[in-house]
């Protein structure tokens, strides 16, 4: 199986490759629009500002490329964020797969949250075998509003989509790569998509 990481500068990309080493798979690092067509699975990573990120993305055309892709994609953090129509991160457009708006969590709550905590309402083959209110690891300051698309819940302060799904597209705002045994079980549901 043929595995890309999309790398744009702007992904946490070498524990991305552990977690897939561990589970037998060597996945690729590529900025190269052929390279990544080709694959079997796309992951879409991202760690920090989106603004930034989406300039990277413009620069190497894969903000173009990547709404096209047939096979199945994961976004991850930034990742799935960048995948929604628009995050109040410095008012930055997204690629516009996921119908839904990325805000910033009230002031009411620590942010960033970080650490762990449940994901549920779970319902996607992504989570095949993962029990309901399993414990996923976040990192993140932003967060998708509900959509016909979510397919996972958390609560933190709101309750949020914490998964959607978008025809081949998955996203996760929590870090399956660094969520032990359960994330590593979403990751090979993602591989076997």
């Amino acid at each position: 199986m043929k595995l890309v990481i999309i790398d744009y500068g702007a992904g946490n990309t070498k524990s991305i490759q552990f977690a897939f080493s561990r589970l037998g798979y060597d996945a690729i690092l590529s900025n190269d629009p052929k390279e990544i067509e080709s694959a079997d699975k796309v992951i879409f990573p991202g760690v920090g500002e989106a603004s930034s990120a989406m300039t990277m993305l413009k620069e190497s055309g894969l903000d173009k490329l990547i709404p096209k892709l047939k096979q199945p994609v994961l976004g991850i953090c930034l990742g799935m964020q960048l995948m929604c129509l628009h995050t109040e991160e410095n008012n930055t457009e997204g690629l516009g797969i996921f119908q839904t708006n990325v805000k910033r969590f009230s002031n009411e709550v620590k942010v960033p949250q970080m650490g762990w905590n449940v994901i549920k309402d779970l319902k996607s083959d992504l989570f095949k075998g993962i029990k309901e209110r399993e414990y996923m690891y976040l990192v993140h300051s932003y967060y998708a509003e509900h959509c016909n698309e979510t397919i996972a819940k958390t609560d933190y302060g709101i309750n949020y989509a914490s998964a959607l799904q978008h025809g081949n597209f998955y996203g996760t705002q929590f870090h399956p790569e660094k969520s032990g045994n359960e994330g590593a079980k979403i990751l090979k549901n993602f591989l076997e998509l």
